[in-house]
């Protein structure tokens, strides 16, 4: 008895078809429409943003670090950079769990101001860390890369979003940001860094986004701003487009004070 056909393949349901260059559009506005259901159903209307690098130990890590390295005798220069830098990972840390307390004591029927971070170790991390040990839920939008980078386990179920396209990824990093904090990092946080900036400086945002640059002493040193100045490149007021800091404390006050300014009342996304 001869076998019964198999029944046509549709083609949502053809692999073959969905990885290929033709349907790349359907992949791409995929990684637009199932995070949207995911903040949706999580009620995630905005959030607090932090950038920094994947490489920053806590302090525990890098003095272990130094600890081997007296030890061994073998890159003992690495580790104590690596323990200087790691203040930046425990103030994420506590800035992540201050604004989680913050924003939990709003006593909003949804979600507000909930972290989010690019899922990785270093800074990202450390800003899903202090979240989650304030009982609030947090947000992780990770990438796919050839260099495997482990995800951190502090990101809250569901809402470890996976990305391959940089661009979306982006996308929802600005889209429901309320307020973004940069820590010292690489290649990856300077790009996020200037494209939301010049985003803020061409007004293509109708939204008030405070940008914090923590860590002067790494920003001063890494980008001259005044030279661009100086240079005509961009104008003194784009300076003021962010707040640089060392403090916590300061840090806190200055975004709880413009989210309660001018986010309060404005929940949802608006570009």
């Amino acid at each position: 008895m001869p076998n019964s056909p198999k029944p046509p393949l549709k083609a949502y349901q053809s692999d073959r078809f969905l990885n290929s260059r033709d349907a790349r559009p359907l992949r791409i506005l995929s990684e637009y429409l199932e995070p949207k259901s995911r903040f949706d159903r999580h009620e995630v209307n905005d959030t607090i943003v932090f950038m920094g690098s994947a490489r920053t130990l806590s302090r525990a890590d890098a003095e272990a670090a130094v600890a081997e390295a007296e030890r061994s005798g073998e890159g003992l220069d690495g580790a104590r950079t690596a323990l200087h830098m790691s203040v930046y990972y425990e103030a994420a840390r506590e800035l992540a769990h201050r604004l989680t307390v913050w924003s939990k004591d709003l006593g909003d029927e949804s979600r507000r101001f909930v972290v989010c971070t690019g899922g990785g170790p270093g800074i990202m991390e450390a800003a899903n860390r202090g979240a989650s040990e304030a009982r609030g839920i947090n947000i992780g939008l990770t990438i796919s890369l050839p260099l495997e980078q482990f995800d951190n386990p502090y990101m809250t179920r569901g809402l470890d979003v996976h990305f391959h396209y940089f661009f979306m990824r982006k996308f929802w990093f600005v889209y429901l940001a309320k307020a973004v904090l940069v820590f010292p990092g690489g290649f990856g946080t300077l790009d996020e860094l200037f494209e939301i900036l010049t985003l803020i400086q061409t007004r293509k945002l109708r939204k008030e986004l405070p940008v914090v640059l923590f860590g002067t002493e790494y920003w001063d040193e890494l980008i001259n701003f005044d030279t661009l100045v100086r240079y005509g490149t961009i104008s003194a007021d784009d300076l003021k487009l962010f707040h640089r800091t060392d403090s916590v404390d300061d840090a806190f006050a200055f975004v709880t004070r413009e989210l309660t300014e001018f986010s309060l009342d404005r929940p949802g996304a608006t570009l």
